[in-house]
This record gives C-alpha cells, structure tokens and sequence, in this order.
C-alpha cells in the first residue's frame, strides 16, 4: 500500500513535530500504541475514566493538531484521539489506493474493540465524520459529525483551487496563511499552529482527496441510532445551504449551523462542538 510521506525524512519530521507538539500541550495526556490490521494506531488520551467519547480528526490531522479539541472535549468527558493509519501523525503511515471511507470504517471498529471500549460517543471532524459513519461497531452508541464529509462532494470555488495550488507547489508560511484564510470565517486569521502545521504537511507529505459521499441505504442505517450533525456558518467547503437538505434527505436531521465558524474549527469556537457534542453523550 502507499505511504503518506513523500520520503523517510519527511516521515521523520512530521513525527517528531507531532511528538514534540504533545509533549508540550499543558494538561495531561496519556499515549497508547494499538497493534491492528492497518498497523500501529496511535491514542492520545485526556480525563479520568475509561473514555467515553472517541475524536477522529480530518483529513490531514491528528492528535498534536486536534490538542484545542482534546482539550475541551476532556473537561466535560474522558476523551481519546484516534491518529488515522494513512494519514500524517504517529500511526502507520500506509492506506489503500482505494476504499478507503470503508477501510477506515473497518480500522475504527478494530480500534473501538481493542480499547474495550462500551457506549462510546464518535465525535468525527471533516474526513473524521465520513469514518465515523462508515464504522458500524455496536460500541457506538451515539455520533456527533462536525463540517461532515460523506453527505455531499466538497465544493471548491476557483480562488480556494489557486490557493491551494500555490500552497501545494510552494508550501510557506505565507502561501499556507492565505490559503487557510477560505478556512475560517471572514476576516479571521488561522492560527499559527495550523498554518505551521499545515506547511511541514505540504512540505513532507502527499496529498489526499477528500472522500465521496457515502451510501445512502448506510446513512439511512446510521440514522437509526442519535447523531447530530453540524457545520459552520461561514464554511466554503460544506455549506450549509447544501448540506443541510442532503443531511435531512439522508438522515431525516436538522443541520445544526455554527455562527462566526469556518470548516477549521478554531480554540475560541470549541463551545459550540461541545455544546452540540452533549446533545447525544447520555
């Protein structure tokens, strides 16, 4: 299978920063390595107890970058962060060519059952929501999908394509900035974490599409269990406007919409998530 590094060197550095990143993050934290099918899958822990609700970042993120989330998650319940296999961060760096919302759903459910863990919440960001739909373990007592991938195919406007060329071809600080000004909401700046993050990946890593839409039969499934699904107000990428009637045709949901938030989901937004998360914990 393909790696996500374009060379050992940059599998290094994505490593170390992550490990670094962590080490750093001001509150306690746990690790565990899983030994799994797709390889070692990396846990990064926060809260007393055995973990009642489990993150799945997006597409490019892991435990180091989700630390905002880890955080505010942990205060109200014990939360884990699952470093996706084939993607940058501390799992193994190896995914399918294709399949691949299927074979991550797959990865979750082993990880799920490995970490023993019962009447689990998935909280699931961006690419992190379509494997949290894709996961059919009975583990899962409840989802919560933030900016959901898997409802509708992501829409790129021509600006936000330039940008991230620019950013692909010449990843800077400067190039990563603008291109993650279509992020958040107008006017906002990205933090300087994700733009710093954000320019090692592009540097070190090869890109990933993001995933088509998922079945409707296996939504129609998934409705059958609490979920609530939300988005931001100012994201580009899922707008409400169409997102909201594909989650109310496929799951019979109303999209719950986040103001003054982008598909990057800033530290001063986290309320909100766990406002929309505590919908569906109990």
């Amino acid at each position: 299978m393909p790696t996500v590094y374009k060379t050992p060197d940059g599998q290094r550095a994505v490593r170390g920063w992550c490990s670094e990143t962590l080490a750093q993050a001001g509150f306690p934290l746990t690790r565990r390595t899983l030994d799994t099918s797709a390889g070692p899958v990396e846990l990064t822990s926060a809260g007393a107890g055995r973990s009642r609700v489990v993150l799945v970042p997006g597409t490019g993120f892991n435990a180091a970058v989700a630390l905002p989330w880890l955080r505010a998650l942990s205060v109200r319940w014990p939360t884990t962060v699952v470093d996706l296999p084939g993607q940058p961060g501390l799992s193994d760096p190896h995914r399918p060519g294709r399949g691949r919302t299927t074979w991550y759903g797959q990865v979750l459910d082993e990880v799920l059952a490995a970490m023993d863990a019962d009447d689990v919440v998935v909280v699931g960001n961006s690419l992190g929501a379509a494997v949290a739909l894709a996961a059919s373990s009975p583990r899962i007592a409840a989802r919560a999908l933030i900016s959901p991938a898997g409802f509708v195919r992501l829409s790129v406007e021509p600006q936000v394509a330039l940008a991230s060329t620019a950013w692909l071809l010449r990843p800077t600080t400067g190039s990563t900035r603008r291109m993650l000004r279509f992020f958040v909401a107008p006017g906002a700046e990205p933090p300087a974490t994700e733009v710093e993050w954000m320019t090692l990946m592009a540097r070190c890593c090869r890109t990933t599409l993001a995933p088509p839409p998922l079945p409707p039969r296996l939504l129609a499934t998934r409705a059958e269990q609490p979920c609530v699904v939300a988005t931001g107000e100012h994201d580009r990428f899922l707008p409400p406007g169409r997102l909201g009637p594909a989650v109310r045709r496929s799951m019979n949901l109303s999209l719950r919409v986040l103001p003054g938030t982008g598909h990057l989901t800033t530290a001063d937004q986290l309320g909100q998530v766990v406002s929309v998360v505590g919908e569906v914990v109990g």
